[in-house]
């Protein structure tokens, strides 16, 4: 939309100019009637065909101009003081001095840092956007996150206009990218069957990912650990992932091994991006597991190799040292979870194969010091027992850690924290270029479980405890990493920098106080510090109070770009 456009009905003549400030140089001066358009506002993004809620007017109806503002632009150059303005759903101008139309609200925003919403490409959204209390993403919005991908690890809707639709008609508080998730696509075809498919089997497959790709999904992702992703040769990946790369799409992996096969897992990632021509994206960078601490090193050169022999590839990563998934992914080896439930119980029941599958669970338990760093998130069957380590309820229940798992595996399972990292990996990783923050968490609801604080404090920690507490990172790279990095990665235009035309999405937070506050212990806790979230325009806080029923957010379709 043009500043044309907001004018109408007005028949006075206003001037904006736009000095030097964060890469962009020169003076723009915009009149009623001079048919000049401010920084390409018109222009639509080229990958992403935009569809706003139907529960709320198509723009907002927002008019502010943030003075003295510390301006992040994504870049990862230096901040500059200045000021930001905005009306309706775009930002119009950045500048020193900016003279702005009748009616805008003028922010003092001396001492705060201004910057790009911040883009997370790794979560576990998915169904819980599709809620009435989830919707609205709070725990997401609250941290300055206004766009979350979703599909990640393999998992996820696979019928994307069914999806898209659903979040659509509901409205959502964030924008929503999805990706085409092989383990649910797998799944649809061969259930949870361990063999490779069928000529058939896979030209389904691939049909269900051809699909999705049209349909606006923006690559195709993998869970290698787990069911029923974990019984894919690479080759089935590979074809599979051509046929992402044929639109253009991106290739996302939770590798198959992230401790002490690390090394081995990586290099099947790049010889999927070599051979299908999709850039490739590890998902949660990490080194889990005792045995597996320092192999960061080694895996950031390897990276960086690929990088300088042409081969796109990137990372994300949360800045904490604990992982979270289920308990029966974690401690039950692949060859025991093939089919249903029902027959997993049977093969723990079984008088041959029992002994040996309790063996070998209690070998990736790893004894009392295992039990000690594992913590139950979230088990329905007794939720007593969320937040505590299995150790302290063997020693509560009398009992050997491995009667524990096995009490839990058979009542339904159990979501857990795993304390299997190295804070040395985790600072390691983080000061890499080509790092992305990604929380690897979902929608929550403060409710009875203990899930990880992930879901709540990624990007104030990443950026208000990393960046400006222990000053690990500059604070630039640590906003990049969670703005203008992700939107490279994505190929996502007019988002993730401040620049005059782009969509405004934009968090205004308090350097001093920005900070997470959710704990291991007390996850359920917003951040503080973030003064204003902006979502394509709709102000969802608006000085530091979050803003009930606004639903800002819109389902980004890819287009393959001409």
């Amino acid at each position: 939309m043009t500043l044309e456009g907001y004018r109408r009905g007005s028949a006075k003549r206003w001037v904006i100019m736009l000095a030097t400030c964060c890469g962009v140089a020169g003076a723009l001066l915009v009149t009623q009637s001079s048919g000049v358009k401010a920084a390409s506002q018109d222009k639509e993004q080229p990958q992403a065909s935009l569809t706003q809620s139907k529960k709320q007017a198509a723009e907002p109806s927002t008019h502010l101009l943030f003075r003295n503002v510390t301006i992040y632009d994504g870049s990862g150059q230096p901040s500059v003081v200045g000021s930001v303005y905005i009306r309706g759903g775009r930002i119009i101008a950045i500048g020193k001095e900016i003279v702005p139309e009748k009616g805008a609200t003028e922010i003092e925003g001396r001492g705060l840092c201004i910057c790009p919403g911040f883009i997370d490409l790794h979560t576990h959204c998915d169904y819980g956007l599709t809620t009435s209390q989830g919707r609205a993403n709070k725990n997401y919005v609250m941290q300055g996150c206004t766009t979350v991908v979703t599909g990640n690890c393999g998992s996820g809707p696979t019928d994307l206009a069914k999806y898209f639709q659903t979040l659509e008609e509901g409205g959502i508080g964030t924008n929503v990218i999805h990706l085409a998730p092989h383990n649910s696509i797998r799944a649809a075809v061969m259930g949870n069957a361990n063999r490779p498919p069928s000529a058939n089997e896979l030209q389904r497959m691939e049909q269900l990912v051809d699909e999705a790709m049209r349909q606006g999904a923006w690559g195709l992702s993998t869970g290698l650990i787990y069911n029923p992703g974990i019984y894919a040769q690479t080759e089935e990946i590979i074809a599979l992932a051509r046929v992402a790369g044929r639109h253009g799409g991106l290739y996302v992996s939770h590798i198959r091994n992230e401790g002490t096969g690390l090394l081995d897992a990586l290099e099947e990632a790049f010889r999927i991006g070599r051979e299908s021509g999709c850039r490739v994206h590890i998902s949660h960078l990490k080194a889990s597991g005792k045995a597996a601490w320092g192999l960061s090193a080694q895996a950031i050169r390897l990276i960086e190799a690929q990088r300088r022999n042409g081969l796109i590839v990137t990372a994300d990563q949360y800045p904490y040292t604990a992982s979270s998934t289920s308990l029966r992914a974690t401690l039950v080896p692949a060859r025991y979870r093939e089919g249903t439930a029902k027959e997993f119980l049977a093969r723990l029941d079984d008088p041959r194969i029992g002994p040996q599958l309790r063996a070998d669970i209690a070998r990736e338990l790893g004894g009392w010091e295992g039990a000690r760093r594992l913590q139950i998130a979230h088990y329905a069957a007794r939720p007593q027992w969320n937040g505590q380590t299995i150790a302290a309820i063997a020693e509560a229940e009398k009992k050997e850690p491995i009667e524990i798992v096995l009490e839990i595996e058979r009542n339904g399972g159990a979501q857990i924290v795993n304390f299997g990292m190295n804070e040395e990996d985790v600072r390691l990783y983080m000061r890499q270029s080509w790092v992305a923050t990604a929380s690897d968490g979902g929608v929550q609801i403060p409710g009875s479980g203990v899930p990880h604080p992930r879901s709540y404090g990624t990007f104030p920690r990443k950026i208000g405890y990393y960046a400006l507490q222990e000053k690990l990172l500059p604070v630039e790279q640590a906003i990049r990493s969670a703005t203008g990095l992700p939107a490279d990665i994505l190929q996502l235009s007019e988002r993730g920098y401040l620049k005059p035309g782009f969509w405004a999405d934009v968090v205004v937070f308090d350097p001093q106080t920005f900070r997470d506050t959710a704990t291991f212990d007390r996850p359920h806790q917003y951040p503080t510090g973030v003064r204003w979230v902006l979502v394509n325009g709709w102000i969802t806080v608006r000085e530091g109070v979050y803003q009930e029923d606004v639903r800002g957010g819109r389902v980004l379709r890819w287009r393959k770009p001409s």
